[in-house]
């Protein structure tokens, strides 16, 4: 098993990425719980455009023969609960792919996203940020990893109404979760060669609830002497990553500036319908697209079947090489790359005119 295994680690830390002669390739720090075996993964295809991009993965799955096969599961955002053999399956699985869940604005039904985080425990989303060869943007060198807090912060759901015309929302930061996190964004950093992370907070103003994330950070930082640490502000962060995004690499956050700042980045390095991401927890990891799907509910992009499908392919590159499927996410990641490159195939968003069935025969046809 040995012999296996130093051989796959060897491919997974140091294959350079297609053009960049010396880097070494990304690899997600997520628990591995694969054996080489054909996986079952949970799939949740989602409302809007998200059945039109998880076809989109099927099919790609399908013609590159990968080693996972899809346990399909209808699941809407206006539902009062995520489904009981939803969650069984995802736990029984540890692997899931999901396309977009719209959120009701306002009161009623509360975020399917939200349960799902809480109830498999998925306390960091991953959302990687870096410039796609072919495709024009304003700034170059972008290459950014945002890792944030998903559980608590003002994601606690913790609200109510005090009296008539007045709510309180309560903000929670623990030491465990603030600890937690940024263990997983300085292992990520070690491990993938990164050199610095940044801790993105309000303390100049939330001095004991940001104050604490910080102090966390810190005392983490201190186990990590190769690795630079600092800190911004979340203000100045913005500002920043609109000025020169090219000076940040990880960066941890709580949850709600996380959102933010993942969103700016997706928009400076090509916009959220090339940018992978993931939420993971000890045990169990939910493949998405990494940036908010604004679109999801956009009836034009599906009545036209317009909706970008690179996300979720890049996504699923992710989900395959945490599956130690390095290979085939390779070849995905590959093919993708290669037809942004070419430019024939492109979406409305990245400036072309295809139909997102055109961008997946493009992609199949790419595949070495």
């Amino acid at each position: 098993m040995a012999r296996r295994t130093i051989p796959i680690l060897r491919h997974l830390l140091t294959k350079p990425r297609p053009g960049v002669a010396a880097q070494t390739r990304s690899v997600t720090y997520m628990p591995r719980p694969g054996d080489g075996a054909p996986r079952a993964v949970t799939l949740i295809p989602g409302d809007g455009i998200g059945p039109l991009v998880t076809n989109a993965v099927e099919q790609v799955m399908e013609a590159m023969h990968a080693p996972v096969y899809f346990e399909k599961y209808e699941v809407t955002g206006d539902m009062p609960r995520v489904p009981e053999e939803v969650i069984e399956s995802i736990r029984r699985n540890k692997v899931c792919l999901k396309g977009g869940l719209a959120t009701p604005m306002g009161g009623g039904v509360s975020s399917l996203n939200m349960q799902l985080r809480r109830d498999l425990d998925l306390y960091a989303s991953l959302v990687n940020c870096f410039n796609l060869r072919g495709l024009q943007t304003k700034h170059d060198n972008v290459d950014i990893v945002v890792i944030r807090e998903n559980t608590e912060g003002e994601y606690s759901g913790l609200e109510h109404e005090v009296i008539p015309g007045v709510v309180e929302s309560l903000k929670v930061i623990t030491k465990f979760c603030s600890e937690r996190i940024a263990r997983y964004a300085f292992e990520y950093a070690y491990l993938n060669n990164r050199k610095k992370v940044t801790a993105v907070h309000k303390a100049n103003i939330m001095k004991l609830a940001d104050g604490l994330f910080l102090e966390s950070c810190r005392e983490v930082a201190t186990n990590y002497p190769g690795i630079t640490y600092n800190e911004i502000i979340v203000d100045n962060c913005c500002m920043q990553l609109v000025a020169r995004p090219e000076q940040f690499d990880v960066m941890v956050t709580p949850n709600l500036y996380g959102n933010l700042v993942a969103n700016t980045a997706a928009g400076i390095a090509g916009g959220t319908g090339v940018m992978p991401g993931g939420n993971v927890g000890a045990d169990h990891a939910i493949f998405e697209q990494g940036a908010s799907a604004g679109n999801v509910g956009n009836q034009k992009i599906l009545d036209e079947k317009k909706a970008n499908p690179v996300a979720l392919l890049l996504s699923s590159a992710m989900m395959l090489r945490h599956l130690q499927f390095p290979s085939f996410s390779d070849r995905l990641e590959n093919a993708v790359e290669r037809v942004i490159l070419e430019g024939k195939f492109r979406t409305k968003d990245l400036g072309g005119h295809s139909t997102t069935q055109e961008v997946v025969d493009a992609v199949i046809a790419a595949l070495d």
